[in-house]
C-alpha cells in the first residue's frame, strides 16, 4: 500500500472537518440534495463522456493510486544482471524456468521469446508495442479522474444557481434568506472538496505510476536484448544505469 496517499487523504479530510468543527456543528454542512446533485450528477456526466467500461473499471483503476506495484529500478537491474549470468553460464534456454517463477506477465513473455530465439528487432517490436498499450491504458485511467475533478466542481456550481434561483423565490421572507443560501453554498462546497482532495490528486497520482510503469517496463526490454546479444552482465547493468538518475542506479557492491 502507498502510505503516502492514505495519509494525505486522511490528513486533507481531517484537517477540512477539524476546520468545519473549530466554527460549526459538522451537521451544519450536511445537505443531502446537494450530496446527491453534485455525486450522482458527477457520475451522470462521467457516463456521456467515457464508455461503460471506464465506468465499471473505476474502482479498479482507483485502487492502483493506493498501491505501489513497479518495481524499484535496483530490483529490476538486480534481476536482469541475475539473468544475464545464468545464461552466460548455462544457456539462454536456463531462463525458461526463471520465466516461470515470474508473476509479471509482461516479463514472462519478454524472457519467453528471449528463449525461443525470436529475432531482437522483433522482440523489440513487440515489447515496445505492449509499452504503448499499457501507457495508453493508464493514460485512459488517470483522464476518467481528471474529468472527475473538472465535472464536480461544475456540477456543485449548477446546485448553486439553482439554490440562488430558489432563494430569490423567498425575498419576502428574510428569515429565509441566510438558511437558503447557506444551502446554495453547499453543493460548491462539495464539488470542491470531491475535486481538490480526492479527484485530482488521484489522478496527478496514477500518473506517477504510469511513469513508475512504464519506465520499469522500458529497463526490462533493454535487459532482455542485451541478453539476447550476450552481453556480460557487468555491461548489462552499465547500459541500464545509463537509463536511471545516479540516486537509482545499481553498484557493483549490491
Amino acid at each position: 500500500m502507498d502510505l503516502a496517499t492514505i495519509i494525505g487523504l486522511l490528513a486533507a479530510l481531517g484537517l477540512t472537518v477539524a476546520s468545519i468543527m473549530l466554527g460549526s456543528p459538522l451537521l451544519t454542512f450536511f445537505d443531502l440534495p446537494s450530496t446527491l446533485l453534485v455525486i450522482f450528477g458527477t457520475f451522470a456526466i462521467l457516463a456521456v463522456g467515457f464508455p461503460a467500461s471506464h465506468m465499471k473499471n473505476a474502482w479498479k483503476v482507483m485502487m492502483k493510486g493506493f498501491r505501489t506495484d513497479a518495481r524499484s529500478p535496483d530490483q529490476v537491474l538486480q534481476l536482469m544482471r541475475e539473468m544475464s549470468s545464468r545464461a552466460r553460464r548455462e544457456g539462454v534456454l536456463v531462463l525458461e524456468d526463471m520465466a516461470r517463477e515470474q508473476k509479471d506477465e509482461f516479463l514472462k513473455k519478454g524472457i519467453q521469446m528471449v528463449v525461443d530465439g525470436h529475432d531482437p528487432s522483433a522482440i523489440e517490436e513487440v515489447l515496445y508495442n505492449e509499452v504503448d498499450k499499457i501507457a495508453e491504458r493508464h493514460k485512459s485511467g488517470s483522464d476518467f479522474f481528471e474529468q472527475f475533478g473538472t465535472f464536480a466542481p461544475a456540477m456543485g456550481m449548477i446546485g448553486t444557481l439553482i439554490g440562488l434561483v430558489q432563494m430569490l423565490q423567498k425575498l419576502d421572507d428574510p428569515s429565509a434568506i441566510g438558511p437558503a443560501m447557506a444551502v446554495a453554498l453547499l453543493t460548491t462546497f462539495y464539488g470542491a472538496v470531491i475535486a481538490n482532495l480526492f479527484a485530482l490528486p488521484l489522478a496527478n497520482k496514477l500518473k506517477i505510476r504510469s511513469s513508475e510503469e512504464v519506465a520499469e517496463k522500458l529497463l526490462i526490454v533493454q535487459g532482455l536484448l542485451s541478453i539476447l546479444a550476450g552481453e556480460s552482465p557487468r555491461f548489462l547493468v552499465d547500459r541500464l544505469n545509463a537509463q536511471l538518475p545516479p540516486g537509482e542506479r545499481l553498484s557493483e557492491a549490491s
